[in-house]
């Protein structure tokens, strides 16, 4: 993540960032929703933050029906594409909002989260409850956050606070007897920096189910 500018409006930061690369993104799956997803039964998915659309067109590709949201109009066009040139364009659909100011309408049986964390303004709490709220009946809520900065970080960009591995589901407050916790973990996983040097970064994983 690139060091911040004077403050700026998150719709601003993000289509400026989009628009000053022709891809940010490796178009290729987050690992740990491939982990989380390769068993569980497709159908309708709600992808947060789909960037570039990496993992609805994974989504897709396995069979799911897949909306992908994100605040960047040049993101979600490229999206698009790429789900065209993947073959998924029919099941794959885009919407623009500003998560924290607006939320998708209906209910999925998967809602994938990663990555929430943002460099300008983020109401996350409020995001990932109604991302609960918004799951089906016997329906997945996967949420992956970063725990911290990668090893080789010894100057990070902008402040941020990480979340601990018992904070979401505190903050989530799901109903007891309506959810159950089916992965709650921390990853270590190898991060190299853009100069070249060896490292770690820490993620957290959890994975709800709606009973």
């Amino acid at each position: 993540m690139p060091e911040l500018p004077a403050p700026t409006q998150p719709a601003e930061f993000w289509e400026t960032r989009y628009r000053d690369t022709d891809r940010v993104w490796s178009g290729r799956p987050n690992q740990l929703l491939v982990r989380e997803v390769a068993d569980l039964e497709p159908g309708r998915a709600l992808d947060l933050g789909c960037g570039e659309g990496g993992d609805a067109i994974w989504l897709a590709s396995r069979g799911w029906h897949v909306t992908g949201v994100d605040i960047s109009v040049t993101a979600l066009e490229r999206a698009a594409l790429h789900a065209v040139d993947a073959g998924v364009g029919d099941r794959t659909g885009w919407e623009r909002h500003e998560l924290g100011e607006s939320f998708p309408e209906g209910s999925f049986d998967l809602v994938n989260a990663q990555y929430l964390q943002s460099p300008v303004g983020l109401d996350q709490e409020w995001i990932l409850r109604r991302a609960a709220d918004a799951v089906a009946d016997k329906g997945t809520l996967l949420i992956v956050m970063h725990g911290g900065w990668p090893s080789w970080q010894t100057e990070p960009p902008f402040d941020a606070v990480f979340p601990t591995l018992d904070g979401v589901p505190a903050e989530l407050a799901l109903p007891d007897g309506e959810w159950i916790v089916e992965t709650a973990e921390t990853v270590r996983r190898t991060n190299v920096s853009p100069d070249g040097r060896e490292g770690f970064r820490d993620d957290h994983v959890w994975r709800f189910r709606r009973l």
